[in-house]
């Protein structure tokens, strides 16, 4: 019987279906390549290959995009139809819970399944993505830490975990263990993103932008490419770098030349073209036309239960593009979804509905409304929606928000604890600023009781 890289049995695969599936396993770990690609040649190969068809599934329930996850549905039945073994069955049962929206049980069963076969990798990381989405900081810290005692330097996919585990730290902030291991993930592998990425979240999360600068440029040949999956993401991690250290002009252009360029209309994608587009508008970089492009290619994805982290992205291209009535039918989705029991029902509920309509009253200038709206969701951490980088973009909707609607009290408020977590940080020390020259107090000083 072949086995794959871990050792772990491929029953009902061909050598040639194998070595695709491998292939497949690997470019979805490093986000390189086209797994799907390599996993169709697989099941093409090998119909009655219950492996490929999991990984396949995953792939898809993992894109958060509403057509991907409805086409994982078939998959998953027809999987119950072959002959599966014990560890094939947990996966099928972790995804059957993941297509009924059951995201914290999937993950749960996920944890299971890892305690027992510590070395499938592929479960690691499907439960990895599954807490980035529920922004478990917790369980993306010790669901890799559960497991990494079993695996060492000479087991395929090592630093790969190391990497899963940098970025559990970061989350958790644990910034100098995290750093140390993202380190040694890239030594081991340059090509691994994820732990790239999960270094570049600890310059931005400490304020570091210009070491956060020269660590993008240091590795640039690893982590972009047209093959490279996440090269959005980390581009987008570049920029915000760069609206840090107050070079909006190079943020811009990265935007245009890297993160626009390539039209792309996956979910993931959307959130950081949104998401820096957002930030450019709150530092008044005219942004002229580029929110229309987005707000098209958010037309696929939305839906208002899939994923709400996704709708509220989305609302935030159609209310930079003008549309404002298609703002209100995404409301609408996110309101009537969070009638019903699912998880992402409740996140719609909790955190989906009052974002929308926070940054709805941002944009028309009703502060009093995006305050009420954003102050009551800031706190999503271990709830929803992905890192804390990304989750950034409320706090500085709020700050400014209090800012431009004559709040300067709690504008100082906020200010002041954005620089007791990161005092070296630019536009923390310009928030203070700004927050005291309201109160007409002048330029702030250190223990000012004012």
């Amino acid at each position: 019987m072949y086995r794959d890289l871990q050792h772990y049995a491929l029953a009902g695969a061909t050598g040639e279906a194998a070595d695709h599936y491998n292939r497949a396993i690997h470019a979805f770990h490093i986000y390189r390549g086209d797994p799907v690609f390599e996993v169709d040649a697989a099941i093409r190969m090998a119909p009655d290959f219950p492996m490929a068809h999991i990984l396949k599934a995953h792939l898809l329930t993992l894109a958060t995009e509403p057509e991907l996850t409805a086409a994982a549905v078939p998959i998953v039945r027809n999987l119950r139809n072959m002959k599966l073994t014990e560890r094939e069955t947990s996966h099928v049962e972790a995804l059957e819970m993941l297509l009924l929206g059951r995201w914290t049980i999937a993950a749960d069963a996920l944890s299971m399944h890892s305690s027992r076969y510590p070395l499938d990798i592929l479960a690691l990381q499907a439960g990895h993505l599954i807490d980035f989405y529920r922004a478990n900081s917790r369980e993306l810290r010790d669901r890799p830490a559960r497991v990494l005692p079993q695996w060492s330097s000479d087991i395929p996919g090592y630093s790969l975990v190391l990497g899963m585990y940098a970025f559990g730290l970061e989350e958790t902030g644990e910034y100098s263990r995290a750093e140390e291991s993202g380190r040694e993930a890239v030594e081991l592998l340059p090509q691994d993103c994820w732990a790239h990425h999960a270094v570049a979240h600890v310059y931005e999360m400490q304020g570091r932008a210009r070491e956060g600068v020269d660590w993008m440029q240091r590795n640039e040949p690893h982590w972009t490419g047209d093959d490279n999956f996440f090269q959005g993401h980390n581009w987008w991690h570049y920029a915000v770098y760069c609206i840090e250290i107050g070079d909006y002009a190079r943020a811009l252009e990265i935007y245009d030349q890297h993160i626009a360029q390539n039209g792309s209309a996956i979910a993931l994608d959307l959130v950081d073209a949104s998401a820096l587009l957002w930030r450019l508008h709150l530092v008044n970089v005219d942004l002229a036309a580029r929110w229309a492009s987005v707000a098209d290619r958010w037309e696929l994805h939305v839906d208002g239960r899939s994923y709400p982290f996704n709708d509220w992205h989305a609302v935030m291209a159609n209310l930079g593009a003008g549309r404002r009535q298609r703002v209100q039918e995404i409301i609408g989705y996110l309101q009537r979804a969070s009638s019903d029991d699912g998880e992402p029902e409740e996140w719609a509920r909790r955190y989906g509905l009052p974002l929308s309509k926070g940054f709805a009253a941002f944009w028309d200038g009703d502060f009093k409304t995006a305050i009420a709206q954003l102050s009551s969701t800031r706190r999503i951490a271990n709830g929803f929606g992905g890192s804390h980088a990304q989750r950034d973009i409320i706090d500085l909707t709020l700050l400014e928000a209090a800012l431009r609607g004559g709040d300067a009290y709690y504008a100082r408020a906020l200010a002041n604890e954005r620089c007791a977590l990161v005092p070296g940080g630019r536009l923390n020390r310009d928030f203070l600023a700004r927050s005291f020259s309201r109160l007409g107090h002048g330029e702030p000083a250190r223990n000012n009781g004012a």
